[in-house]
């Protein structure tokens, strides 16, 4: 009988994406098999705090997992000797106990997760994870060192400008450069903050005034990008760049086809103003080069594991990146497993994929 691989996951965190978290941690561990696989359900509150799970798993989704009773205070050691999780207790007199774990499966999203903070401690401790290492999530996550990488790469980006606090002093002159290099409208994000939290559309430079100040709420490092006419189609992306045969891109491509201004947070996640279609409708000539840009971004990057990389497709055919998403959502909606599925690869044989790409990985080093 073939022994079962302890894999922890680890949901929630210190972001503003903590309920998304928890929703695609609910389904990872809904369709991780059990047959090969051990899971220990490890949860960060949004203060940082770090507990074994063992509650009802409908609990995580619906934000109600953190209650003392089905907590065990515990945390992911660094020690590369005794790797694994110290379990704590809520007495400090007991010690710690340690619990061994062969895989780590991160579903965090945003700050804290997907930034290459949480890939750093476990690169420290040794255990293999699923997805990205420390550089390429770092990269993907921050859109200023993205555009840098993907233009220095040959992929084909929209037009940006970076805007940092001490431009907002001299706000006349940062808008008239951003109106002549991009013209309006323009998006204003957010460099690291993920999933379009403190996105804005701006029109004209009042509202362009307002989009600044909010994104800035966000974060200290803000881009304007030039809004570009045409369909979001994105890409999932699988494997491992060290790898002989090398990532490959799904075959169905999704496309987003917004019913407001734009694919915003809610649209992603909290409501139905979204349209989705699998395929997405455009033509194959252009479809194919979507496919070899995304493979080509995900090498220029470094990423490994698993990477949705989203683009614009114009209506001449030509295509240009958007972001690259690492990890991306795994909720019941989410694109990613969506078009696995769609080229046929079902849920549960992805994420046995995952785990081995991520324990190939882990030998390698």
């Amino acid at each position: 009988m073939v022994s079962k691989l302890r894999t922890a996951v680890i949901f929630g965190g210190v972001s503003s994406e903590h309920e998304v978290s928890l929703v695609s941690a609910y389904s990872v561990i809904s369709n991780i098999p059990a047959d090969r696989y051990d899971v220990i359900k490890l949860g960060i509150t949004r203060e940082g705090g770090w507990f074994l799970y063992d509650g009802p798993l409908d609990n995580i989704p619906a934000g109600k997992w953190a209650e003392k009773r089905y907590l065990t205070p515990a945390i992911l050691s660094p020690d590369r000797v005794r790797r694994g999780i110290l379990s704590c207790g809520w007495n400090p007199e007991q010690g710690a106990t340690l619990l061994n774990i062969d895989c780590v499966f991160p579903v965090l999203h945003g700050k804290n997760g997907e930034d290459g903070t949480l890939q750093g401690l476990l690169e420290l401790s040794g255990i293999p994870y699923v997805g990205c290492g420390v550089a390429a999530s770092a990269n993907c996550m921050d859109k200023f060192l993205t555009h840098t990488l993907l233009e220095a790469a040959g992929v084909p980006t929209a037009p940006w400008q970076p805007v940092l606090p001490p431009d907002m002093e001299s706000f006349e002159q940062t808008a008239q450069i951003i109106e002549e290099k991009l013209g309006y409208p323009v998006f204003v994000k957010p460099s690291r903050a993920g999933s379009s939290v403190g996105v804005s559309k701006a029109g004209d430079r009042n509202s362009l005034r307002t989009a600044l100040e909010t994104a800035f709420l966000q974060d200290s490092k803000v881009l304007v990008e030039k809004a570009i006419a045409g369909k979001e189609v994105e890409c999932a992306v699988l494997g491992n760049c060290c790898d002989v045969s090398g990532p490959k891109a799904a075959q169905a491509l999704g496309e987003i086809a917004p019913r407001q201004e734009f694919y915003s947070y809610s649209a992603k996640y909290q409501d139905d103003s979204t349209d989705l279609y699998i395929p997405a409708r455009i033509a194959e000539n252009s479809a194919e080069q979507l496919r070899q840009l995304a493979v080509r971004a995900y090498k220029a990057m470094g990423c490994d594991g698993l990477a949705r990389v989203d683009f614009f497709v114009r209506e001449d055919g030509s295509v240009l990146l958007n972001e690259i998403n690492t990890p991306p959502g795994f909720t019941s909606i989410s694109m990613y497993p969506k078009l696995w599925e769609a080229s046929g690869t079902p849920y549960p044989e992805l994420l046995d994929r995952l785990i081995t790409l991520a324990m190939e990985k882990g030998q390698a080093k």
